[in-house]
């Protein structure tokens, strides 16, 4: 062994499938020390007032944590709790365990970058060493077709080259029985939700899914979707739905906060296409994927330019910072039913459907000309699968900074609503004052003035019912 102890120290990696670091630990060394560490910081207040990790967030990591401290027992194995910052933590735990070396999953985005880096620092001073692995992504990052230096700034060129070039590792065999030293002292305990100042969320009847943080629930969702209800082979048709459990794989929750590996969910695929059939949809699965990869690998080619206004266009725009405008795009309160009701679902359950994100960003940046890193922030408290790279990289493409070889993406609200919800069940669901109005033609309010509908010279806001313009626009 190279080791005699090492401590494994879990961030977004909160597993023991397909898990780098622990597998190497089971491999070098005779005793491992598996620490979580919540960080006050990510729990702290935005400028504009609500939390960075809001409650459905908050939630979902205390039970994925809880559930990686069950599945480590199952190992022969404890998890050491802490609260704290993680480089003075971390540290401390390492040394008075007499441990060796740290092993950690390496991170791209500048706040989790330096703690990592003040952390091995410290470790350095004391004579710890420390090791980092990447596993965050489908393709290694060692494994891609480009140094990082050069990872396109088109998605399409990035995939095919990825695609024609790259390979993907198998997935880490599971790391057997483990060996925790006998520490003479508490392993911690899980905080609850009020020791982060926060209420537990009320279940909504309406909720698409039952979201459970952990990767027993991870993969338990996996089985459920691709084989007790077969969902895979129609996932391209239904992707943008809007009601209802399988519309779409909902995978992104565990993955965000690494629950499940995306290495094991595309050998599951592959599985998948052996055993029951292959098609677009099978594809579709890995191209999300894919696109889930790029925004991790554009923002270690940037850095902390994809957090800044002008994004990495380099670009400044006129936004507004308009606080009472903002807070009712973030309320649900803008009197446009599509956008409300995603926001409504949203703020209810910690979720929403990719064509909702997509539509009430657009709404925020081009129509109301609110600073996109408002909207980016409010998803990073609210949403139960925020993922730093992708939901910042995907608010700078919307906001016409980023990844986009188009210029000025704009969604049309009314279109979208009329496409993708033609009956107006889900306005419904979530908007019910609207299900008392018969024929249900979008119904605009007088108070809000913005540019959506500038052609009809209306001006938009409100709650409902309200004093009211109507279009014969059906959703």
């Amino acid at each position: 062994m190279k080791y005699k102890r090492v401590v494994v120290w879990f961030r977004n990696d909160l597993r023991v499938h397909d898990h780098a670091p622990l597998f190497a630990a089971a491999q070098n060394a005779k005793e491992i020390i598996p620490v979580y560490c919540f960080d006050p910081r990510m729990f702290s207040l935005e400028e504009i007032g609500f939390a960075k990790t809001g409650i459905h967030r908050t939630k979902f990591l205390i039970e994925a944590v809880e559930n990686l401290r069950e599945n480590l027992k199952n190992l022969g194995s404890e998890l050491i709790i802490c609260q704290g910052k993680p480089e003075e933590e971390v540290l401390r735990i390492a040394e008075v365990s007499e441990a060796n070396a740290v092993f950690f999953s390496e991170e791209v985005t500048p706040e989790e970058k330096l703690v990592e880096e003040s952390l091995e620092q410290n470790l350095w001073k004391k004579g710890i060493k420390t090791e980092g692995f990447w596993q965050s992504t489908l393709y290694h990052l060692e494994d891609l077709p480009f140094p990082v230096s050069q990872v396109p700034e088109v998605f399409t060129q990035f995939r095919k080259e990825c695609e024609k070039y790259g390979k993907i590792r198998e997935t880490y065999p599971n790391p057997g029985t483990l060996k925790f030293p006998d520490l003479n002292r508490d392993k911690g305990e899980l905080p609850d939700m009020k020791y982060f100042g926060l209420e537990e969320p009320e279940p909504d009847p309406r909720r698409v899914l039952v979201f459970k943080g952990g990767e027993e629930e991870g993969l338990r969702r996996l089985q459920t979707y691709f084989w007790e209800n077969n969902c895979l082979k129609d996932y391209k048709q239904t992707r943008n739905g809007l009601l209802g459990a399988d519309y779409s794989s909902k995978f992104s929750a565990w993955l965000a906060l690494g629950c499940l590996s995306p290495r094991y969910i595309y050998e599951e695929v592959k599985r998948y296409e052996k055993e029951v059939k292959k098609n677009q949809s099978t594809y579709w699965l890995i191209f999300e994927l894919i696109w889930r990869d790029y925004f991790r690998f554009i923002a270690k080619k940037h850095g902390s330019k994809i957090f800044q206004l002008q994004g990495i266009k380099n670009d400044v725009d006129n936004w507004k910072r308009d606080e009472s405008l903002f807070w009712k795009w973030a309320n649900g309160e803008t009197g446009i039913p599509f956008v409300d009701a995603n926001m409504r679902e949203l703020n209810a359950t910690g979720f929403m459907s990719n064509r909702g994100r997509q539509n009430v960003a657009s709404f925020l940046v081009n129509d109301l000309e609110i600073d996109w890193r408002w909207g980016a922030a409010y998803f990073e408290s609210m949403l139960i699968d925020y993922d730093v790279c992708s939901n910042w990289g995907n608010w700078m493409y919307v906001a016409g900074v980023g990844n986009d070889p188009r210029e000025n993406r704009y969604f049309n609200i009314l279109r979208q609503g009329q496409n993708y919800d033609k009956k107006g069940d889900y306005v419904r669901t979530w908007i019910p004052e609207l299900a008392t109005i018969p024929g249900f033609d979008i119904h605009i309010p007088w108070d809000l003035s913005t540019s959506l509908l500038k052609s009809c010279g209306v001006s938009l806001g409100g709650s409902y019912p309200h004093p009211m313009v109507r279009f014969k626009v059906y959703l």
